[in-house]
């Protein structure tokens, strides 16, 4: 007779009929099968029916590479004593899913019971049967369709992330010829991201107000509420009120842009020339966190993968602060030797000013102002130290002459000007962005274009998935595929061109 194995507390005739057809059939305990990674560096371990397979051979090809062997993996069994599936043969499932362009978890699980040798491939644990010619039941060894769903949101993130260093330390051993071009130019940019919610749908009336902050979705309870473009004129063909004519109001103060519940998804990525663009970095979030905040944390991933600090970056003008000018900016060299590349953005009516030799501010006369007294501005996204910089004529000591550009502060204590004290918050003014070196690194924002092109085509603006443990998790592996498919091109490029040397790819002058 056959045992059951005890996967539920609760008495069999309670249990539903999908969870006991799979509760009592015994898999195999013997199973000795190698792993992925064995397997592709050794193909005679095939049995037959899988190397006859072309769908097992292709993602053999594709995702053999990564260390599934050094995959961090849950327990085996659960706390009261039932086996656990691995992570390991579904994560490579959900790779499968996406390449496939699946948008629901139903139709992998189909995509696999039709193809078993994939099933057998990707180490998922068999149920014997004779039924079949090769040895197991494709559909009895296969989680439900529910499982994998709640397994997407339940897989630490951080097991993902090491198949993203996984695929970084593979490309850069393509390069190891070169390993002063890869990584020393990045960009970084952030994609909003639709939840899959009926406050984006347009044609749903929403009694409480599409986008009222405090009324949280029911959808997804993990989305926020975020602006991906803001402006002071209405866009044809949208809802959106009109700046006002009769009363005034500050463009700043108003509610026109494009809104959605949703996250964003930010990414640090680089490129080789006659190669292709790859992330090194990515972290998802809530679509109310400002741009900034992606900065440190995918910066420091992208840092600890590759070994070192990119000496160039090309960013948007929401990334327009001095401390992002001093993590590239390297002491005692000129700004030539590293720099980020960033249009200047006119905050509050302040355009860009220019400096003496000492590295002071100069007034609107020309005239270097003294610095009057120092602060830790906690007021922004990071804690610096900013200086307040006073009028030459009145500080450190009043000098009895009028104001040469009769400023209009001259009367009450004549011009302020306030400045963090780093050397960043001098270079966001005086970096040349005219010169052929600044816009050859600028250009290299459409290397987060290009993968973010790719991760489209994936499916990461609008997922099916209603929380954001499971939209962050699907996010890394959008990445971690699109990293294994550019690995793949530069494998079969270099085999069909083997008097190609990688070490001619340059990403700047």
């Amino acid at each position: 007779m056959t045992s059951i194995p005890i996967l539920s507390r609760l008495p069999l005739w309670k249990q539903s009929p999908t969870r006991l057809r799979h509760a009592t059939r015994r898999r195999d305990s013997s199973d000795r099968r190698p792993g992925l990674h064995q397997l592709a560096q050794d193909p005679a371990l095939l049995p037959r029916f899988v190397r006859e397979s072309p769908v097992a051979r292709r993602y053999l090809d594709l995702l053999g590479p990564l260390a599934w062997h050094e995959f961090p993996e849950r327990d085996a069994l659960t706390a009261w004593g039932a086996p656990t599936l691995p992570y390991a043969p579904f994560v490579a499932a959900c790779l499968v899913k996406l390449d496939q362009q699946f948008a629901y978890m139903s139709q992998p699980r189909h995509y696999l019971v039709d193809h078993p040798a994939l099933v057998w491939l990707l180490g998922f644990p068999l149920v014997p049967s004779r039924d079949y010619p090769w040895g197991f039941d494709a559909d009895a060894s296969l989680p439900t369709q529910r499982h994998f769903a709640r397994l997407l949101a339940r897989v630490p993130n951080a097991n993902l992330q090491f198949l993203l260093d996984q695929t970084v330390c593979l490309v850069r051993a393509e390069f190891t010829s070169s390993p002063l071009t890869f990584g020393q130019t990045v960009a970084l940019d952030t994609k909003h991201i639709l939840a899959w919610v009926k406050e984006n749908n347009g044609k749903a009336y929403i009694k409480e107000g599409r986008f009222a902050k405090d009324n949280q979705p029911a959808g997804d309870p993990d989305c926020r509420l975020g602006c991906k473009r803001r402006h002071n004129q209405r866009l044809p063909g949208s809802d959106s009120p009109p700046t006002p004519r009769d009363n005034p109001v500050p463009a700043n103060t108003l509610s026109i842009g494009e809104f959605y519940w949703g996250y964003a998804s930010g990414i640090v990525a680089t490129h080789l020339a006659g190669w292709g663009a790859f992330v090194l970095a990515e972290l998802t979030q809530p679509f109310d966190q400002a741009d900034v905040s992606y900065f440190f944390p995918l910066m420091a991933m992208a840092e600890w993968r590759l070994g070192f600090r990119p000496r160039f970056a090309a960013l948007d003008a929401a990334f327009d602060a001095a401390y992002i000018y001093d993590y590239f900016h390297q002491p005692g060299q000129d700004w030539t030797a590293g720099f980020a590349a960033i249009p200047f953005s006119e905050r509050g009516g302040h355009g860009r000013k220019q400096f003496s030799a000492e590295g002071l501010p100069l007034c609107a006369a020309g005239l270097p102002m003294p610095l009057k007294y120092t602060f830790v501005d906690r007021s922004g996204l990071v804690e610096h130290e900013a200086g307040r910089y006073a009028c030459p004529l009145l500080h450190p000591a009043d000098t009895g002459g009028p104001c040469p550009a009769n400023h209009k502060q001259w009367a009450k204590g004549g011009c302020i000007t306030t400045l963090a004290t780093s050397p960043g918050a001098r270079l966001r003014h005086q970096l040349d962005r005219d010169s052929d070196l600044y816009k050859q690194v600028y250009r290299q924002r459409t290397i987060a274009e290009r993968i973010y092109s790719q991760a489209m085509a994936l499916g990461i603006e609008r997922p099916r998935l209603r929380n954001g443990e499971a939209i962050a998790n699907q996010n890394t592996l959008i990445y971690v595929l699109i990293n294994l498919r550019g690995l793949q091109r530069v494998r079969h490029k270099k085999a069909a061109e083997p008097e190609q040397d990688p070490a001619h790819a340059e990403t700047t002058a």
